[in-house]
């Protein structure tokens, strides 16, 4: 018998949070070699000083208590597109520039349409809790205007006895900003920063390449610990670019930088793989799901590249007769490593499992459960897309298994699982 509890808490998608995203408009010519850009900018420099001053004055009465440092943002996005319009080296007064940063730049509601497929790691700080309490930091799939996925954070505190409090969301969410491209052959590994006066669960990560421009979807967060000891944030994330995906891996040391880095490798032009929190022998492990169907166990000494690996497990049950994957990270215990999977069955109807891999040698199953966790008849089933439950990641917490998951594309719900009772059902 599955002791299963649920937390009253849900987040739902949420059209208020807005950022700030450059307004981009395409480089095409008219016949005397004249972008729109710049005819814009020709429109801004035509205004007398005061016009400029009524517009941007307009502007900020809009958007400026809607938005963190609205001028900086401005002036920001204004030195972006100077030498792209033939403005560079030019002495502009800062009003002219603020306001032809403005119509470059446009207000995005980042969650407006969903939110879904959460993470969970332990947060790099865990100072000032009470004994027993985790502090907690979760990824989640936003879904804006144009189907675009983002990376969304937030914060909070799992407490003894099943409690759970999740930190209040700052007034104003930005995006992460100063992209920075490292060439790596034929691909490219991008940085990105938190702005230094935002807060994580105020960050938004947004697609910033080509392979990514129409999503970041489903991060995977695990604590990676490295063989000297040191610490890592990595998630496994789907890259999409309208017409294919790829999967890509975010790095990170201290939520303030982070390293976009695209992945090689037959697996790597699936989705849903999942890292192992430390290397064996030197080798790094994944568990993925190449060919749409199957889990298999892949091996690489290089986290970028992955080939086929070996089959682990086909579905079994009428539950996951249509494909099986993985939700999130597999999580050491004494007993074996547990791994979240997810089953689709008849009517598409999503439902999470779990399985135990040996500790030693993961390509031993030791147990799976013969019936879903977690089903989305047992949860709200209507939605954006209706009978899904489906996590990218579960966190041990004491004796229990505390897991965010997404219901139906539209919300995030929370549960505790004791992880003896989970066991037990293998």
């Amino acid at each position: 018998m599955l002791d299963l509890h649920h937390h009253d808490l849900r987040l739902r998608a949420d059209p208020s949070r807005v950022v700030v995203r450059p307004f981009h408009l395409p480089p095409t010519a008219d016949h005397n070699g004249q972008s729109r850009a710049n005819r814009i900018v020709q429109h801004v420099l035509s205004l007398d000083p005061a016009a400029v001053e009524t517009e941007l004055t307009l502007v900020f009465k809009d958007f400026e208590a809607r938005h963190w440092q609205t001028r900086k943002v401005f002036e920001s996005r204004f030195a972006e597109i100077e030498a792209e319009v033939g403005l560079s080296g030019s002495r502009l007064a800062q009003p002219v520039r603020e306001l032809i940063g403005a119509y470059f730049c446009h207000e995005y509601s980042y969650a407006a349409a969903a939110l879904m497929n959460p993470s969970v790691v332990r947060h790099p700080d865990q100072s000032g809790l009470r004994e027993g309490s985790v502090r907690i930091l979760m990824s989640l799939r936003a879904v804006g205007e144009g189907h675009i996925s983002s990376i969304a954070f937030r914060e909070g505190i799992v407490s003894p006895n099943r409690e759970f409090e999740l930190m209040p969301e700052p007034p104003f969410a930005t995006a992460a900003n100063s992209a920075q491209a490292h060439h790596a052959g034929s691909d490219e590994i991008v940085t990105i920063r938190r702005r230094a006066d935002s807060t994580i669960s105020g960050t938004v990560l947004f697609p910033v390449t080509n392979a990514q421009r129409n999503g970041l979807e489903d991060l995977r967060l695990v604590t990676f610990t490295h063989p000297d000891g040191s610490r890592e944030w990595i998630g496994t994330y789907t890259a999409y670019n309208g017409y294919a995906i790829r999967s890509e891996l975010l790095r990170t040391r201290d939520f303030h930088s982070f390293d976009m880095v695209p992945m090689m490798g037959s697996a790597a032009r699936n989705k849903g793989m999942a890292l192992f929190p430390s290397a064996h022998d030197g080798v790094y492990r994944m568990i993925g799901r190449q060919d749409g169907e199957n889990l298999f166990l892949i091996e690489s000494d290089d986290l970028t590249n992955w080939g086929e690996g070996q089959l682990l497990m086909k579905p079994k049950y009428p539950w996951e007769f249509v494909q099986i994957g993985n939700c999130g990270s597999p999580i050491e215990l004494d007993e074996g490593w547990l791994l979240l999977t997810h089953g689709v069955g008849a009517m598409r109807k999503y439902a999470i499992g779990a399985v135990l891999l040996d500790k030693k040698d993961p390509s031993k199953v030791l147990g799976r459960t013969k019936h879903p966790i977690l089903s989305a008849a047992d949860e709200d089933r209507e939605g954006y897309v209706p009978n899904v439950v489906y996590t990218c990641g579960a966190l041990r917490v004491g004796t229990d298994l505390f897991m965010p998951y997404g219901v139906a594309d539209s919300a995030v719900a929370f549960a505790f699982f004791p992880l003896k009772d989970l066991l037990d059902l293998m």
